[in-house]
């Protein structure tokens, strides 16, 4: 152990004598406990900084359970139910989990509640339904046959959603279920802060508060089986109240529909264009947030205590990339590392004294049980987490859940050691300064700046088949040689680009939030980012980019001229593309490993005779060596001056396009990997004519990076694999350094 601190230990009741030893195996500083756990008076006497976990919002039924009709609240939309008479029957909790919800019964339903066409989109008249508060259904009268039919109506949320799925996963049996509150209510904010500050006088031995979060819950809604049926990490769907509500309309001048909430069954995923509604409730929910956050921030200060936000749980109306977060006083941030995404979300956010990265996996008995090897995922999360580490360094670092748990698994002890001295390593020779990026990439969207690092996600750190091709744009630049902003269309509509932005991503599917939707009918963003592009700038899309959903001036993507590739739509099959013949040699393509027999067997085979349609440049054999994720389906060059660098299966994976002064790169997708990354670097110098300062402390091995620090006047190559690498660096004045790393080893030279 080279030095100690900088890292924080869970720990829990009658596990003081191992705490110590691991504390001090570790090298810890701080110890917090987790929820279930407390930690008894031999724990505290260890001398340790001590965080407590606080939650505002629950944990005390004794209050709640006087005041059931202050508990958060969701609008819910339930099953389509089709009318086969002018009568039908909507069910309201079919397919919800009775013990989380229960509909709101005591707010005017008439008022509050919405009965739907969905076939016509019509919302019915309320004196044409009515509830049946017995049986919690909706009787629909004057319905047309073969019509489908919803209710969107209003649920208390009676069982907290996080201490429910800790509860579920711990079998924690008969303990008593956490209701949560709302304290949009005056009574319950009352309690709420009356309650805290009993709490501060009572826990003098407390230094950090970690409030794990605040007041409401991102979505997350279970099903009958106990299984999540709707999960999305930016989910607002949990923060209403018919108080709430009719405040809204007071200040804002409108009136919020369920609609606005329940989206159709979308519930307003961040994968949608979001509209106005939508932000109008997020910064009128945020500003209520924020307003009592600051109070509770301040209360922890005037007890001589630290504010400490956990990013998770209950963080919605906070947003730490949205303008003003800094004024919260908070003194850090939290956040569950899950990938090198997931870190850098946390190490960039801004306004706070120091950020905090909890590393996987979770000390809970769904990872640590007999015959599973902890210590597999831990590396694993910690390769990944490093690489962004490097390029934004976090100030601490820590676990969670049960220690006694861990404390059984001799080779994770170990690991967990291993893991803490090289990330205090790193923080003693780096000084805690971020590597030197070369270039300076700007990622396209809707929701810009305020969710940075957030984009593509669906839960956190999830994938899934329909987001992993884009996700990897974030894993790749995350750990990469750049400085990454994020910003919005709205930006550049109001500003332009920057005139330090080297290159701009846009990349997405077609009417997402992350490619923009009806944003391109407006000439303004076009005309702003063409010219851009031709006077040397550089624009990568990916997926779907620039695309409108309706057919608009013959074109897909509206900047397919910058890209020099469009999608088919089924609009002009009647005009045939022609596919110039495939480049497989190129900068961008030069680290792609293809398998010599698959090359010789792609030349031999020639190339396709032209169809109606479709072109006659494509190999008859796939030329692959590339993981392009899902597929999208018929990609075509615009001319014949593109210059494809994959086009296998009568589409276009991969293609450069000059631009004016600047250049256009098409890919169809980009899941992670190390070989994605590498690609996608390549892709980055290219397009903005930066080749030439590519080779400079570059990797020949993509398996290993390398990450310069000017300042500290080092650099460092680490192996983000699980097996020995071996790589060559070069370095500026055209040596080379060759280095053989073991696995997930971390290699320092002097520049």
């Amino acid at each position: 152990m080279t030095s100690t601190g900088r890292f924080t230990l869970p720990s829990e009741e009658n596990f003081a004598e191992k705490t110590k030893e691991l504390a001090e195996l570790w090298g810890a500083d701080a110890i917090r406990n987790s929820d279930g756990t407390h930690l008894d008076e031999s724990v505290l006497a260890l001398g340790k900084k001590i965080y407590s976990a606080y939650f505002p919002t629950r944990a005390h039924n004794e209050w709640i359970t006087l005041h059931m009709d202050e508990t958060p609240q969701v609008y819910l939309l339930t099953g389509r139910v089709l009318a086969e008479a002018d009568i039908v029957d909507v069910p309201l909790m079919d397919g919800f989990f009775e013990e989380q919800l229960k509909p709101n019964r005591d707010a005017d339903p008439h008022k509050y509640w919405e009965v739907v066409d969905r076939t016509t989109n019509e919302v019915v008249d309320a004196s044409l339904w009515t509830l049946d508060e017995d049986t919690d259904t909706v009787h629909v009268s004057g319905a047309t046959p073969m019509h489908e039919y919803t209710v969107s109506f209003l649920a208390y949320i009676i069982w907290d959603p996080v201490e429910m799925y800790n509860h579920l996963t711990n079998g924690w049996g008969d303990k008593e279920h956490e209701i949560p509150f709302d304290i949009y209510h005056p009574a319950t904010r009352k309690f709420v802060f009356d309650t805290f500050e009993q709490w501060l006088k009572d826990n003098p031995q407390v230094d950090v508060v970690r409030f794990t979060t605040f007041f409401y819950q991102f979505t997350l809604l279970f099903d009958q089986k106990q299984r999540e049926k709707v999960v999305d990490w930016f989910g607002c769907a949990c923060t209403v109240s018919p108080a709430a509500l009719d405040d809204f309309e007071k200040e804002y001048g409108y009136r919020l529909r369920p609609e606005d909430f329940v989206d159709g069954g979308a519930y307003n995923s961040a994968w949608r264009v979001p509209r106005k509604a939508q932000r109008d409730w997020i910064d009128f929910l945020s500003g209520f947030v924020r307003t009592n956050v600051k109070k509770l921030a301040d209360m922890s200060h005037a007890a001589g205590k630290e504010a400490m936000m956990f990013l998770g749980d209950q963080w919605i109306g906070t947003e730490p990339y949205k303008d003003g977060f800094e004024d919260l006083g908070l003194d850090a941030v939290v956040g569950s590392i899950g990938d090198g995404t997931t870190t850098r979300m946390i190490a960039d956010i801004p306004g706070v004294k120091y950020t905090e990265g909890r590393f996987l996996p979770y000390f809970f008995p769904d990872t640590f049980y007999e015959g599973n090897d902890p210590s597999i995922e831990g590396l694993d999360n910690w390769r990944k987490a490093r690489r962004a580490i490097l390029r934004s360094p976090i100030s601490r670092m820590g676990y969670g859940g049960y220690l006694s748990l861990a404390a059984k698994f001799p080779k994770f002890v170990d690991t967990v050691t291993h893991i803490a001295d090289e990330f205090r390593d790193i923080h003693d020779r780096t000084g805690g300064v971020a590597a030197e990026g070369e270039l300076n990439v700007a990622i396209l969207n809707s929701w810009g700046k305020m969710r940075s690092w957030m984009a593509f996600t669906v839960a956190h750190a999830l994938p899934n088949k329909q987001t992993y091709s884009y996700y990897g744009i974030l894993e790749s630049l995350s750990g990469m040689r750049v400085n990454v902003r994020f910003i919005s269309f709205d930006d550049v509509l109001e500003h332009g680009v920057a005139d330090d932005i080297d290159v701009i991503i846009n990349g997405g599917p077609v009417d997402t939030a992350f490619t923009g939707g009806d944003v391109w009918k407006n000439p303004k963003l076009t005309e702003t980012l063409r010219a851009w592009v031709r006077g040397g700038g550089a624009f990568v899309g990916v997926g779907e980019p620039s695309s409108l959903a309706r057919f608009q001036a013959g074109r897909f993507f509206q900047l397919a001229d910058v890209l020099g590739v469009d999608e088919e739509r089924h609009q002009t099959l009647s005009v045939d593309k022609y596919f110039p013949a495939v480049t497989p040699e190129h900068f961008i393509t030069a680290d792609v490993h293809v398998d010599p027999a698959a090359r010789e067997a792609w030349e031999k085979a020639g190339y396709r005779i032209p169809l109606s349609g479709c072109g006659g440049g494509q190999g008859i054999k796939p030329l692959g060596g590339i993981d392009f994720g899902e597929p999208i389906a018929n990609t075509f060059p615009v001319n014949e001056d593109v210059t494809l660098l994959r086009a296998d299966g009568g589409q276009v994976q991969l293609a450069v396009n000059e631009y004016g002064k600047g250049r256009g790169v098409y890919v169809s997708g980009l899941p992670y990997s190390a070989a994605n990354a590498r690609l996608l670097e390549r892709i980055l110098f290219w397009a903005s004519h930066n080749e030439d300062k590519y080779t400079a402390y570059s990797s020949t091995n993509p398996e290993c990076e390398v990450a310069v620090f000017p300042d500290a006047g080092q650099y460092c190559v680490i192996n983000n694999t699980d097996r020995p690498q071996s790589t060559d660096v070069a370095l500026p004045d055209g040596l080379i350094e060759h280095f053989d790393l073991d696995q997930s080893a971390i290699a320092w030279r002097n520049l």
